[in-house]
């Protein structure tokens, strides 16, 4: 039997999903302000004391927390508790800036490993699987998140960590790994690896687990037919706790939340309005069960649409979809919002791996837009003509796309630097001209 505990809380009516939410957000901002400063500052600032919240009707109150709060309060200044009573820390992959640090007590940790052993039985996983964990280790939450759920659903696990891909394919040959978990542009290198070494037949997935990167359906279909098995997005923020806060089931229509220890919310990202369900907007996630760093309306810059529909897999919990873009990673050229999963959508629909960059410039005060993108080792020995007249049917797609031209250049296969963490996708040269 598996060894995670209160499967059956995916399947709670909404009754008693709103009931454990009202009474989390409730105990978590009292002991918000009474143990964090900085929070009761914020609290106060804003008007609103602990009695004010009865629960998620009241949750709009309260102020919003932004990354920026995150590093000005770093690196103890948002704790809960004593750092004594504290056993793990992990932190983001940032560069920019003060690190983001978030702290863990044990019950802490035993709630992520939940939520992610949650994600793997979502993806058929079961105590018989070899779940082969891709993710990096150490302050990266990734490899220790899925490591902690299939240690929690008792599963056989291989730390692999990423790098070093012919090891991963030995082991995934000699071991039978049955699901991997990594970024899925570490998964479609892996795919394409484990077919140029003719060792599709010796693999034995069945699953593939994959976030940490935005990532398109088009580019699932690709992992899935070049892998031969079904690929699921997780969802998770260091900030929050990790991988895990969402997941996707064998539906494959969107993430469900694990509403027993997040609250959700859909706000307009420029006036911070909560919007209705069903509308587009920037997310927003209360992790009120959470002991040492519990966070209040933090604003995770992601834009997705909740669904309460029911799901054919029979969880109850939310359901968020797909992060549709970034409201702060957005690029703005030429006066028009462009994401990078729309370029993706296009190369891959015309028959491209999704190996590609995308390079912002700014030239005499107009902003230009390059898209780099290998071909296929059977485009690369076409004639140049066609290479050519391929170059401008992509950016004929493109511009239908965007509404705006986008420079195409189709370079040789494996000339654009592999991944294997998260892809770096977007050069902007325009921060160069910058005073």
């Amino acid at each position: 039997m598996p060894n995670y505990f209160s499967p059956e809380k995916e399947t709670a009516s909404r009754e008693q999903i709103r009931a454990w939410q009202d009474a989390g957000l409730r105990d978590c901002v009292r002991r918000v302000y009474d143990n964090v400063p900085y929070y009761r500052k914020k609290m106060e600032e804003a008007g609103v004391a602990p009695e004010d919240i009865g629960g998620l009707e009241d949750l709009h109150k309260l102020p919003f927390l932004t990354k920026d709060d995150l590093r000005e309060a770093y690196p103890y200044g948002l704790m809960a508790r004593p750092l004594t009573d504290c056993v793990r820390i992990q932190s983001t992959s940032g560069t920019t800036g003060r690190r983001v640090v978030a702290f863990y007590t044990q019950h802490d940790v035993d709630l992520w490993d939940e939520c992610c052993a949650r994600a793997i039985v979502a993806a058929g996983g079961t105590p018989d699987d070899v779940v082969h964990v891709s993710y990096g280790y150490g302050l990266f939450t990734g490899g220790p998140g899925l490591n902690g759920g299939s240690h929690k659903l008792g599963s056989l696990t291989l730390p692999m960590s990423s790098g070093n891909t012919d090891r991963q394919i030995q082991f995934m040959t000699d071991l039978g790994s049955t699901i991997l978990c990594c970024t899925p542009s570490y998964a479609a290198y892996l795919a394409e690896s484990i077919n140029e070494r003719g060792l599709r037949d010796k693999i034995h997935l069945k699953a593939g687990i994959f976030g940490a990167e935005a990532w398109t359906e088009e580019m699932r279909r690709d992992i899935e037919n070049a892998l031969g098995i079904k690929a699921y997005d997780i969802y998770g923020l260091t900030e929050i706790s990790g991988p895990g806060v969402a997941f996707e089931c064998s539906e494959q229509s969107g993430m469900h939340i694990n509403e027993d220890y997040f609250i959700a919310e859909v706000i307009d990202p420029k006036t911070g309005e909560v919007l209705p369900e069903g509308e587009k907007g920037e997310l927003v996630f209360t992790s009120f069960a959470k002991e040492a760093f519990p966070l209040l309306r933090y604003r995770t810059k992601d834009i997705c649409i909740l669904s309460r529909e029911r799901c054919s897999c029979g969880r109850t919990f939310v359901k968020m979809t797909k992060p549709l873009g970034r409201s702060d990673d957005m690029l703005i050229v030429k006066g028009v919002n462009v994401f990078p999963s729309q370029i993706e959508t296009v190369l891959l629909n015309h028959g491209y791996a999704a190996n590609y960059q995308i390079i912002v410039d700014r030239q005499k005060n107009s902003d230009s837009i390059e898209v780099r993108v290998e071909m296929t080792p059977e485009m690369f020995s076409d004639e140049l003509s066609k290479i050519t007249a391929r170059e401008k049917e992509l950016v004929a797609a493109l511009k239908s796309m965007l509404g705006i031209y986008a420079n195409v250049r189709l370079v040789e296969p494996k000339s654009i630097v592999r991944s294997e963490g998260k892809a770096v996708r977007v050069i902007d040269k325009r921060n160069l001209y910058q005073g």
